[in-house]
C-alpha cells in the first residue's frame, strides 16, 4: 500500500451528506471490456511544463525530485479567474487526517470555496473505511453520485475499471492530446503519471495524482544505526549485524505495522525481486512471487524475526502507534512511504535525526528500493454536460497548481496570517489555527495537485539529503511492470488473491509457518487467477506499446 503520511487513522465521516449516494442498486452484472487490446488508445495529455520559481536541485529525466532549499521569495499566479460559478459541487475523498469543522466554522474552508467561486459539499472516507464505503456508492444510484469522486490507489476495488467506465464522464474529448492545453496546470502534470493511471478501454477517463518515483521506503534512526555500525554499500549480512546490535532491552532496530509483511516491499526490493509483476524482452509478464529472489527476501526476513531485531507486535502493531513508537525511539527503523519525510523531519526535531535507508546489497549486486506508482489514484467526474464538465476541470485545474504559485499556497497552508505566519525563509509555518485547518483535514490535495517536489520548510540540509538519496537511489528502482494496465481478473479477484500470498508471508516471518510452504502457496495462487493476470497483462502491454 502505497504510504504517505499517516497521522490518525479515524472512522469515516461523511461531513456533508451527498443524499442517496449510500442507496444500493445495482449498476447491471454484464461484463465491461475495459481492455486496453484491440482499441484505438486516446493520446495522452500533452505536457507543457509550468513556469515557476527555479528549484536550487535540479530534478532528472530519471526521476529524481527539484528540490528546494528555501522557500520562493516571488510567487507566481497559475490560474487566470475565479473558476467556477456560484454553484454548489459535492466531491468526495479518501482521508488519512481527523475530521475537519464544518463548513460553516471553518476559514479555510471558505477561503479555498471563495477562491474557487463554488460552494463544497465534501464526504471524507477514512483510509480504514475507503473499501466498504466505496462499495456502497459503486453500487448505488448513479444519479447520485459526487460530482468529483478521488479513486484511491490504495486498494483494488471489486470492478473498478468497469465503475469508471460505465458511470464516470470520458475525459478524452477535454483532456487528450492538444486539448489540456485549456487547463494549464493539468498540462503541467507529467506524463509518467497519467501511464501509471492508465486508460480503460483505451480513453482517458482521470486525473492522475501524480507521485516521486521512490515508493516504499525504510526509515531510519539515524544516529541509532550509525551508532551500530552502519555504512554506506553495507550488504545483507551487514544489515543483519547492525539490526542486532541496535536491537537491546526494549529497543528494536525494526519496526513494522500489521499488513507492511514485516516491511517486505523495502527487503524484496533489495534482493531485486519483481514487485508483483516483471515484463519479459518477449512481452510475457512474470509474477515476482515465483521468483526465488522473492523468497529469499521472505528467509532473510524470518532470519531477522529470529534474531529479536523486529518489535514483538510487528503483525498487530497499527502504523499510526508505529509512528509514536519510531518517534520516541522504541523502535529504529520502519517502512513508510517517501512521501512521508515531510512530517518525520518537522515531528522529529530535538529527538532524532530520520534518513531514508540505502538498500543494501545481496550476493554483490547493488540492492534496489520499490518504484512507486506514479499516480497515487486518480479523480472521476460524474457524467454531465459539457459545460458542467468544464467548471468541474477548472476547479481542478486551480487544485492541481504547481508549487511557487499563490494558488498552491493557499490550498496547502490557507490564508497568510490566519492559517499561517512565515519563517525566517520566508516559508509558511501553521499558526494553531492552521493546524486543525488544513488541507490534510479538509483533504482537497486528494482531487487534485500539482507534481511534487522535495521541500521541508527551515531544513536545507534535509532537502539536500533527501535529493543526495535519490541521486544514489532512482537508478535502481524496481518497477511493478502492470502499472497502468487492464486485468479484468485482478479487477474482480486480486485483492483476494494476494491477501492469501501476504498471510503466507506473515506467516513464515513469523515463524508460524515453514518457507517450504511458499512455492505451494504461488502455485495456488497462480490456478486461482494468477495466470490469467498474466495474460490479461500481457496483451493490455502489447496494446499500449
Amino acid at each position: 500500500m502505497p504510504r504517505m503520511s499517516r497521522r490518525t487513522l479515524l472512522g469515516s465521516m461523511a461531513v456533508v451528506a451527498v443524499p442517496g449516494v449510500l442507496t444500493a442498486c445495482s449498476t447491471g452484472s454484464g461484463d465491461s471490456d475495459v481492455s486496453n487490446a484491440g482499441k484505438k488508445l486516446a493520446p495522452w495529455p500533452s505536457y507543457r511544463p509550468a513556469t515557476g520559481p527555479k528549484p536550487d536541485l535540479a530534478p532528472t529525466d530519471a526521476g529524481v525530485q527539484a528540490g528546494y532549499t528555501a522557500y520562493p521569495a516571488e510567487l507566481v499566479k497559475s490560474v487566470a479567474r475565479t473558476p467556477g460559478d456560484g454553484s454548489t459541487v459535492k466531491v468526495m475523498s479518501v482521508s488519512f487526517g481527523t475530521p475537519p469543522k464544518p463548513a460553516s466554522a471553518n476559514q479555510f474552508w471558505a477561503a479555498v470555496e471563495k477562491a474557487l467561486g463554488v460552494k463544497i459539499e465534501y464526504t471524507i472516507i477514512s483510509q480504514a473505511d475507503y473499501q466498504k464505503k466505496m462499495a456502497t456508492v459503486m453500487a448505488g444510484d448513479p444519479d447520485s453520485l459526487p460530482d468529483i469522486i478521488n479513486m484511491f490507489s490504495g486498494f483494488v476495488l471489486p470492478r473498478e475499471a468497469e465503475f469508471v467506465q460505465r458511470r464516470a464522464e470520458d475525459l478524452t474529448p477535454f483532456l487528450s492530446g492538444a486539448a489540456v492545453a485549456d487547463y494549464p496546470n493539468l498540462a503541467n502534470i507529467p506524463t509518467h503519471a497519467w501511464r501509471d493511471m492508465g486508460r480503460i478501454g483505451g480513453r482517458v477517463y482521470g486525473i492522475p495524482l501524480e507521485r516521486p518515483l521512490p515508493g516504499s521506503t525504510l526509515w531510519l534512526n539515524q544516529g541509532m544505526f550509525t551508532d551500530a555500525g552502519m555504512t554506506e554499500g553495507w550488504t545483507s549480512e551487514d544489515f543483519a549485524a547492525v539490526a542486532k546490535k541496535a536491537t537491546s532491552g526494549r529497543t528494536y532496530a525494526l519496526g513494522a505495522a500489521q499488513g507492511s509483511l514485516f516491511g517486505n516491499a523495502v527487503h524484496s526490493a533489495a534482493h531485486n525481486a519483481p514487485q508483483e509483476w516483471s515484463v519479459t524482452k518477449s512481452g510475457a509478464f512474470q509474477p515476482g512471487w515465483a521468483d526465488e529472489r522473492f523468497k529469499a527476501a521472505i528467509a532473510f526476513q524470518a532470519g531477522l524475526r529470529k534474531g529479536g531485531a523486529y518489535h514483538p507486535d510487528a503483525t498487530s502493531i497499527s502504523q499510526i502507534d508505529l509512528t509514536t513508537l519510531f518517534y520516541n525511539g522504541t523502535v529504529g527503523s520502519m517502512q513508510d512511504g517517501f512521501g512521508a519525510y515531510l512530517p518525520k523531519y518537522r515531528e522529529t526535531q530535538g529527538k532524532l535525526t530520520p534518513a531514508a535507508a540505502l538498500p543494501y546489497s545481496v550476493d554483490g549486486t547493488p540492492g534496489g528500493i520499490v518504484a512507486a506508482r506514479r499516480s497515487f489514484g486518480y479523480t472521476v467526474l460524474k457524467k454531465a454536460k459539457k459545460e458542467r464538465v468544464e467548471l468541474l476541470l477548472r476547479i481542478l485545474d486551480y487544485l492541481a497548481a504547481p508549487f511557487g504559485s499563490k494558488e498552491w499556497e493557499l490550498v496547502h497552508y490557507g490564508v497568510e496570517g490566519t492559517h499561517f505566519t512565515r519563517g525566517k525563509d520566508g516559508s509558511p509555518q501553521p499558526t494553531k489555527l492552521g493546524e486543525v485547518e488544513n488541507n490534510t483535514n479538509l483533504p482537497l490535495k486528494y482531487l487534485a495537485e500539482g507534481p511534487q517536489v522535495l521541500f521541508v520548510p527551515g531544513m536545507p540540509d534535509a532537502v539536500r539529503a533527501l535529493h543526495s538519496w535519490q541521486q544514489q537511489t532512482v537508478p535502481h528502482a524496481v518497477r511493478n511492470a502492470s502499472y497502468g494496465l487492464q486485468s479484468p481478473t485482478k479487477n474482480a479477484q486480486g485483492t483476494t488473491l494476494k491477501a492469501m500470498l501476504d498471510d503466507t508471508v506473515t506467516g513464515i516471518v513469523a515463524g508460524r509457518i515453514p518457507l517450504s510452504e511458499w512455492d505451494a502457496a504461488v502455485k495456488k495462487w497462480r490456478s486461482r487467477g494468477g495466470d490469467r493476470m498474466a495474460e490479461e497483462f500481457a496483451k493490455d502491454y502489447a496494446a499500449n506499446t
